[in-house]
């Protein structure tokens, strides 16, 4: 078949009518055709030879052209697309680097193995912008709601018609036992467009916490004129959820708002989430007050926060135990996701017996190492006393105010209590030296006698060894896994020692080995070789 025997005005039509079924623009099925063409010109002339067809958007008609560049005389790769620039002179009258010289070539025949190939350039082409134009039609769609058509299951993954192309909710991401049939209207959430060499996937889910939250900006104008907003999203699928919100305008009662006339608003959402029993809390900037409404409908009395461990722990009436954990674990599972805290509950009682049994402990360290008599170390513990360090070293005017202290007694229990100091740091220092701690790890200051003794039994025997550490190795710390923050126990964490502290001393001790120069340190952090960990 020869192009100039075709009908030139059938490529327009040829390329309008397949812009119009793949809803894609013209321009993208000519400029296909256009590449198609001038591969089989290629296959005619010469593969080495830079051929470009034109297709007139008017006429249709199709111009080939043999295009050559003027480049330097060392540069010519290829003697057929390129030419020097004494090569040139006969075709221009100044030629200069990057000058184009054109040939119009005559078009080619194409015969039958042309023309399929032609074909196949030209569909693989309308492919990609079909696939270019879904995916940017729906990637600004991510994080949204959208609505489509069951159109079939496939291995419990349901596809979904959504107009211009098909998305995907898997199994897991369905509530439940949902189960839908061919043509039921569907409503989901987009969470992830991704661009892939099939095509763009779209990944939709009904079990996203987002989903409740694109619903309820649906159904309560405030969320979304933004005067109440959502501040965080738990959810069991199916089964219960918890959401927090806050107003912006002090007339506007953010739960009122969300629950609606008798109802109605939160009903609507609770239809869309097969019957999902969904409490909606009011969100607070304190965190321990957030929690106590978080735990709801379970009564509160006191709350501990644990900053450093990212825990906190609730007390409750004994009889509202069952209610703050809630079935198989729910409510108190929903709070911790709403509140990003791990949380432990105790009863009052429970709580009791361990603060009376950390009493018991510490009175039995003052007997044994004071050589106190019950009463009077009971006395101590009550004072707030809760180790030897305090009672050596604090002020004695704090002594003197604890009832039946005088003077002379003061100055014994801290007598006996440096003593006692003393005489452990001696046995650190001798087991410490035994385990092979050398004295340039001994002598680092910063390390107490029991601090050496700790590192040695874990291997950490010189400065070396210690200045390779990781500060979270020495000061411990919490690794999130499978969605569960996991303790990591520190070498120095039975001495208090801070992440910033433990860093401090690192540091210092590459400083003196001569590993990091001081003048970087002051410039800024520098990335050591266990950053990365550190940062797990």
């Amino acid at each position: 078949m020869a192009i100039t025997s075709a009908n030139q005005l059938e490529l327009l039509q040829t390329a309008e009518a397949v812009a119009r079924e793949k809803m894609i623009e013209p321009e993208l099925v000519i400029e296909a055709m256009e590449d198609s063409l001038a591969r089989a010109a290629k296959s005619r002339y010469g593969a080495e030879m830079d051929i470009r067809v034109k297709i007139d958007r008017k006429t249709g008609h199709a111009t080939f052209t043999r295009i050559r560049t003027v480049v330097e005389d060392d540069a010519v790769e290829n003697y057929q697309a390129q030419l020097t620039v004494e090569q040139a002179r006969p075709y221009l009258d100044n030629p200069q680097i990057g000058d184009e010289i054109v040939d119009q070539v005559p078009p080619v025949e194409l015969g039958r193995i042309a023309a399929q190939s032609a074909k196949q350039v030209i569909l693989q082409r309308v492919r990609e912008a079909e696939r270019d134009r879904q995916y940017e039609e729906f990637k600004d769609r991510a994080g949204t709601i959208i609505n489509g058509v069951v159109k079939r299951e496939e291995y419990g993954n349901i596809i979904v018609d959504v107009g211009r192309g098909e998305a995907i909710l898997r199994r897991n991401e369905k509530i439940g036992r949902e189960s839908y049939r061919p043509n039921d209207r569907i409503r989901a959430y987009v969470k992830d467009v991704r661009r892939e060499t099939r095509g763009p996937q779209i990944f939709l889910s009904r079990t996203d916490p987002q989903f409740m939250a694109e619903l309820f900006k649906m159904e309560v104008p405030e969320i979304y004129d933004g005067i109440i907003e959502i501040k965080a999203v738990a959810r069991d699928p199916g089964s219960r959820a918890k959401i927090a919100v806050i107003s912006y305008d002090n007339s506007i009662d953010p739960v009122g708002a969300c629950v609606g006339m008798r109802g109605s608003r939160v009903q609507a959402v609770v239809g869309e989430l097969q019957g999902e029993k969904i409490d909606i809390i009011p969100w607070n900037e304190d965190q321990a007050t957030f929690l106590v409404n978080a735990l709801q409908p379970a009564e509160v009395s006191k709350v501990v926060f644990d900053e450093e461990a990212g825990k906190i722990e609730v007390v409750v009436p004994d009889e509202q135990l069952a209610l703050a954990i809630g079935r198989r674990g729910q409510n108190v599972r929903l709070a911790s996701q709403l509140t990003g805290l791990d949380i432990d509950i105790l009863t009052e009682e429970e709580e009791s017996k361990r603060r009376q049994a950390e009493f018991n402990a510490r009175t039995q360290l003052f007997m044994d190492a004071l050589d106190l008599d019950e009463f009077f170390a009971q006395l101590l513990v009550a004072e707030g006393f809760t180790d030897l360090e305090e009672v050596a070293y604090v002020d004695q005017d704090e002594l003197l105010s604890i009832d039946g202290v005088d003077a002379g007694t003061a100055a014994e229990l801290q007598a006996r209590a440096r003593d006692v100091l003393q005489a452990r740091t001696k046995a650190a220092l001798e087991n410490a030296r035994t385990l092979g701690a050398e004295d340039s790890l001994i002598e680092f200051e910063g390390l107490t006698p029991q601090m050496v003794e700790a590192l040695a039994k874990d291997g950490v025997k010189t400065l070396e060894d210690f200045a390779t550490c990781a500060d979270w190795e020495l000061a411990g710390g919490w690794t999130t896994v499978n969605g569960q923050r996991v303790k990591d126990d520190g070498l120095l964490e039975p001495f208090d020692i801070s992440l910033e502290e433990a860093q401090t001393l690192v540091m210092t001790a590459r400083v003196q080995l001569g590993w990091v120069d001081p003048a970087e340190l002051e410039a800024g952090p520098t990335d050591g070789p266990d950053d990365e960990e550190a940062g797990a």
